[in-house]
C-alpha cells in the first residue's frame, strides 16, 4: 500500500460513541495518509449521545483512539480542540493525555507562510450558544436522518445501486433555513478569523465539508465522518486539499497564489 506524506491531517466531527460513526471509513482513511500533525478539531466523541443511552463503541472506534495515540507517542504532534459535544473535555485545555495536546483554538502555519485559525467552530453557532435544547432537539432529527440513510445505503447496495447519496445531506442543500445558516456560520467564522489577522480558518462542526476563498481569506470545514467521510490535508508545500472518503475518493484542491514573503517555520501558536 503507498502511503501518501502529508505535513497536516485536519479531522472534525467524528462522533466517537455512536452508531453512525464511520470509524471503519476513517481507520482505512488514516492507513492511506501519514503526516507531521493531527488537528482533531472537536466532536471527535459524542458525550452527548452517550449521555442519553446510546452508547455504540465497536472495535474500529476503539482502534482509532489506539492509532492516535501510538501515532502521538511515535513523534506525530497530535492537539485535540473539543467541541459542543465532547464540551466536558474543555476543562482541561492546556493539558495532555498520551502526549495528545488538548487547547481552545489554535494557529497554525502552513509550510507555504500562511496562518490559520483552527477552531471547532460552535460559538458561532446561536442556537447552540443560546438555545442548547433546541440544538439536542436538531442533533436528534439529525441522528435520525443518518441512520435512516444507512437502511438507504443496505438497498441501494442490495440493488447494485452505484454511488452514494446522503439522506442529511439532501435535506441540508433543499431546506433554505440549513442553507442560510450555513452561510451565516462561514460569514461568522470569517469575520473572527479577520479579526485576528488570520489568512485563513479551519473548522467544522456543521458536516458541511468545504474548501474556498472568502474575500481573500480561506474558509476550510473539515466535513464530518458520520455523514460525509471527509478530511482536509496539508501537502508539504502548504496546499490545502478536500478529501471525500468512501466509495469514490475524491478530492478537492486549492491552489493558492504563492504569498510576496514566506515566514520561517515556527511552533505554531496557542491562543485560549
Amino acid at each position: 500500500m503507498n502511503t501518501h506524506q502529508v505535513r497536516s491531517i485536519f479531522l472534525s466531527d467524528i462522533h466517537l460513541g455512536t452508531k453512525a460513526c464511520q470509524a471503519e471509513n476513517l481507520l482505512d482513511f488514516m492507513k492511506n495518509y501519514s503526516s507531521e500533525y493531527v488537528f482533531l478539531l472537536g466532536d471527535i466523541v459524542d458525550l452527548w449521545s452517550m449521555s442519553r443511552g446510546g452508547v455504540s463503541w465497536t472495535p474500529a472506534q476503539n482502534t482509532f483512539v489506539q492509532k492516535m495515540l501510538r501515532r502521538a507517542r511515535h513523534g506525530e504532534k497530535v492537539f485535540f480542540i473539543p467541541g459542543n459535544h465532547d464540551e466536558a473535555m474543555r476543562e482541561y485545555v492546556g493539558t495532555s493525555f498520551g502526549d495528545v495536546m488538548v487547547v481552545h483554538e489554535y494557529i497554525h502555519t502552513a509550510a507555504d507562510g500562511r496562518k490559520y485559525l483552527l477552531l471547532h467552530g460552535d460559538e458561532f453557532d446561536q442556537v447552540t450558544m443560546h438555545y442548547k435544547w433546541v440544538a439536542i432537539l436538531g442533533d436528534m432529527a439529525y441522528n435520525l436522518l443518518v441512520r435512516i440513510n444507512i437502511y438507504l445505503s443496505w438497498l441501494r447496495r442490495t440493488f447494485k445501486i452505484h454511488g452514494y447519496w446522503s439522506l442529511a445531506g439532501y435535506a441540508k442543500r433543499k431546506i433554505k433555513t440549513a442553507v442560510n445558516f450555513i452561510f451565516n456560520f462561514e460569514d461568522a467564522v470569517m469575520h473572527h478569523a479577520r479579526e485576528l489577522g488570520m489568512d485563513g480558518a479551519i473548522c467544522g462542526h456543521i458536516h458541511w465539508p468545504a474548501i474556498k476563498e472568502v474575500d481573500g481569506l480561506t474558509y476550510i470545514n473539515c466535513g464530518d465522518w458520520v455523514d460525509s467521510c471527509t478530511a482536509i490535508v496539508e501537502h508539504p508545500d502548504g496546499r490545502m486539499e478536500l478529501i471525500h472518503w468512501g466509495v469514490a475518493q475524491q478530492t478537492q484542491p486549492l491552489n493558492l497564489p504563492k504569498p510576496k514573503a514566506i515566514e520561517t517555520e515556527t511552533e505554531a501558536e496557542l491562543t485560549v
